[in-house]
């Protein structure tokens, strides 16, 4: 059988963190299935998901914790048969001016609906015409069973008058 581990990576950014980190999994048969990294203020953040057999679980984890003087990291045991029963893959591709709590704002929207998110990057970039600034989102969203896209961006989109949104059938 299989153990799957989703791990979170935060640490000083710096070269030859992946590469470490990538080391140790493969020190210890896993199997580095998908991440996203990224470099934020000078750190180092990521988050991965691994495949290791389970007579070899146990060993792999105990040597992650070894890279504590380099990486904090967490690690979690998930059961991969977990699936979301009917769900539905919407890409959501988002702009408007930026402003104190809109993520939080869109994050409601997308839990009283039901809405899992699966992927989500932001950023606040100048306006090309003005010099507001705007806040860009993209996501992978999972949608409930019975529930119309058409009522999801009208609720995203009642936010604000200049919130754009798009949603569709992820790439």
């Amino acid at each position: 059988m299989t153990t799957y581990l989703v791990l979170t990576v935060i640490g000083d950014d710096k070269p030859g963190l992946v590469e470490s980190l990538s080391q140790v999994v493969a020190d210890h048969g896993g199997n580095w299935q998908e991440s996203s990294m990224s470099q934020l203020a000078g750190k180092f953040a990521g988050i991965l998901r691994v495949s290791v057999s389970d007579e070899r679980a146990d060993e792999l984890v105990k040597a992650l914790g070894q890279l504590d003087d380099r990486l904090k990291l967490v690690i979690e045991r998930v059961d991969e048969d977990e699936q979301a029963a009917a769900a539905t893959a919407v890409s959501l591709s988002l702009v408007g001016n930026d402003r104190p709590g809109i993520v939080r704002e869109i994050s409601h929207v997308l839990a009283s609906l039901g809405v899992n998110v699966e992927q989500l990057s932001t950023e606040c970039a100048p306006a090309p015409m003005s010099s507001e600034i705007l806040f860009k989102a993209k996501a992978s969203l999972q949608t409930p069973a019975g529930l119309e896209l058409e009522r999801l961006q009208q609720a995203l989109e009642n936010l604000a008058d200049d919130l754009m949104v798009e949603l569709g059938k992820p790439d």
